[in-house]
């Protein structure tokens, strides 16, 4: 009901908040006469400017001139609107909010605001059930036992309300139905399949509920434990709902944003099992965006707990960790925010560092965390060495996008002085190429292409991993038209089914663009494949994605006649008369295959 909160309901939170108390869980505070003084949140400074008066009820700053009420300052930090404030207050001081007549007609009208909570209350109904199906069943025991392996406590998994999914797809329509929740509201709750509304989306997986920055469960996560992996993807994960917003949500931060700003400093890392085993081990600041890569509205989210102190990097060290730390990098400096990159010992993820050398050792290896000049500097020495000219070249070109992201003259001086001293070059050679990098760049597009095939790795790309490949497109049209015809499970080649997978949970989240494919591609060499069949001009991409569907069904027909022809060899040596009667079964099966085969060749 935002925005139509009675004014005396205001009032009173407003007469029962402490202002000095709750900026002082934001802002460390002195107080000096009647006023108390610190440090704004707002901008940076070193000398406190920043008043708050318990009289007034009011805040002030000399520096930057934020002023306002409780209510501002909640809204300004919390990144909410001005009811959210008021009711977050309310909560703390035990004021029960009043909403107008008028804002209950606005609410009739505005059904996305009971949308909303009633989809929050399904969420947390359904994450305390799997919850219990973890914890206390016979079917959620292996579940269990494989992540307490994985180090976890007891008291980790109710903090973190971790669960298990049934096998069975229709129990959590069963169930819900059984609560009195109707066929269309649960059509729309993103825990169904859009195409079999009655098939659960998640099904037989460990469970991560995703809260909001309140504690309110808005979304899930699953994680596949058993079966065959190359049928289905590692994680499957809510796409954006109603009452949630991935790309605005963080993991984690509902349990992390008090100690975010106690320490000054906040862990980005890969995803639930790492930012989990973070907190586990007493590093209880850190979190994890929900399956995309970093987002400037979640940077947005800590920005005011960390202005003084360091964001800190801790993705995982293959290509796509390292793409992802060089890029988080960028924003945050584009934020004026400090960071450093947590480098793991072997190569290891932060679980593992939990459960087999335990918390110190983490902590050791958060507090060894180097700035992220030096560890830009140390990659691009890895990757192009620096004895060449064109290795110097090359790395001086990577390294001026950092140079370009920082937000005073003085920082980036001092880190181009620094790559000089790497790279053995003078400081007015390099302040000049950073200067006329554009032209640079310009004359190095045109010998990148034959650099990059010299570099490249080959993947081995059948006829039917092209095939796959043929449809992806800004438009899912193509691929829907594929998944209509085939299955993962009707592919032979393990790339192929690979690809299949990433653009089957693409579409299930909502997010089918070529960028958020990329981003569910973990080999660089994939992806560089796939910009590689983008990049391919196809007069006609329909009449292409058509032929493409045509081989892999022709390729589909022809494995099930081979197999059904090795059946009928079998039974045709058998003198059973149930086998008899199966043979004619399999032989007018093998009839129909083979009509369909023809079909097909007549369409060539």
């Amino acid at each position: 009901m935002a925005g139509f909160i009675k004014q005396e309901s205001i009032d009173e939170v407003s007469n029962k908040t402490d202002i000095v108390s709750v900026i002082g869980e934001y802002v460390q505070l002195t107080q000096k006469g009647n006023d108390w003084w610190g440090c704004c949140p707002f901008h940076h400074e070193k000398t406190p400017s920043f008043s708050v008066s318990s009289d007034k009820k009011f805040y002030y700053c000399f520096g930057c001139h934020a002023k306002g009420t409780v209510f501002k300052f909640i809204q300004e930090m919390e990144n909410c609107s001005f009811s959210e404030a008021v009711e977050s207050l309310a909560k703390k001081s035990g004021v029960q909010v009043e909403y107008t007549s008028t804002g209950r007609e606005e609410y009739r009208k505005d059904p996305s605001i009971q949308l909303k909570a009633e989809y929050t209350d399904l969420y947390t109904r359904v994450a305390n059930s799997f919850h219990y199906m973890l914890m206390e069943t016979e079917a959620g025991k292996f579940a269990l036992e494989y992540i307490t392996a994985r180090g976890l406590t007891k008291e980790t998994l109710e903090k973190f309300k971790l669960g298990y999914s049934p096998a069975d797809r229709t129990w959590l329509k069963k169930f819900l139905k059984g609560k009195n929740y109707s066929d269309e509201f649960l059509a729309n709750s993103g825990l169904f399949s859009k195409r079999y509304p009655d098939i659960s989306f998640f099904n037989d997986r460990l469970m991560f509920p995703i809260f909001n920055k309140n504690g309110e469960v808005v979304a899930m996560g699953g994680r596949f434990l058993r079966g065959d992996p190359s049928k289905s993807p590692k994680y499957l994960n809510s796409s954006d709902l109603i009452q949630y917003k991935k790309g605005s949500t963080l993991y984690a931060f509902n349990f992390a944003k008090q100690a975010i700003h106690e320490n000054h400093k906040v862990i980005f890392c890969e995803g639930y099992m790492d930012c989990i085993a973070y907190h586990q081990c007493g590093l209880t600041y850190a979190v994890a965006p929900l399956g995309t890569a970093l987002t400037e509205e979640q940077i947005s989210l800590v920005k005011n707990y960390v202005r003084d102190g360091c964001v800190m990097l801790s993705f995982d060290s293959d290509g796509a960790g390292l793409a992802a730390t060089k890029r988080a990098i960028i924003m945050c400096r584009q934020h004026d925010l400090t960071v450093k990159v947590i480098k793991l010992s072997g190569g290891k993820d932060p679980a593992e560092i939990m459960i087999n050398y335990g918390p110190e050792v983490l902590t050791n290896e958060v507090n060894s965390a180097i700035l992220d000049n030096d560890f830009l500097l140390s990659v691009l020495t890895a990757t192009y060495g620096k004895d060449s000219p064109d290795a110097k070249l090359k790395a001086a070109m990577e390294f001026f996008t950092y140079i370009d992201a920082l937000q005073t003259d003085i920082q980036k001086n001092a880190c181009l002085e620094q790559f000089c001293r790497t790279y053995e070059v003078s400081l007015d050679a390099i302040r000049n190429d950073y200067l006329n990098r554009s032209q640079i760049e310009q004359k190095m597009k045109k010998t990148l292409p034959s650099d990059q095939n010299v570099k490249e790795e080959k993947i081995k790309v059948t006829a039917e991993s092209a095939a796959v490949l043929s449809v992806i497109d800004d438009d899912i049209s193509f691929f829907k038209k594929l998944r209509n015809e085939i299955t993962v499970d009707d592919l032979s080649d393990s790339l192929a089914k690979k690809i299949f997978i990433i653009l089957e949970e693409c579409s299930r989240n909502d997010n089918f663009s070529v960028s958020s494919i990329l981003n569910h591609c973990e080999n660089p060499e994939l992806q560089n494949l796939i910009i590689k069949s983008l990049q391919t001009d196809s007069a006609n991409k329909e009449q292409s994605v058509n032929e493409s569907i045509k081989l892999l069904k022709r390729n589909v027909l022809k494995k099930q006649n081979d197999e059904l022809q090795v059946q009928i060899c079998r039974l045709e040596r058998s003198q059973l008369p149930e086998d008899k009667a199966q043979l004619m079964e399999l032989i007018s099966r093998r009839m129909e295959i083979s009509s369909r085969l023809e079909d097909l060749k007549k369409r060539d």
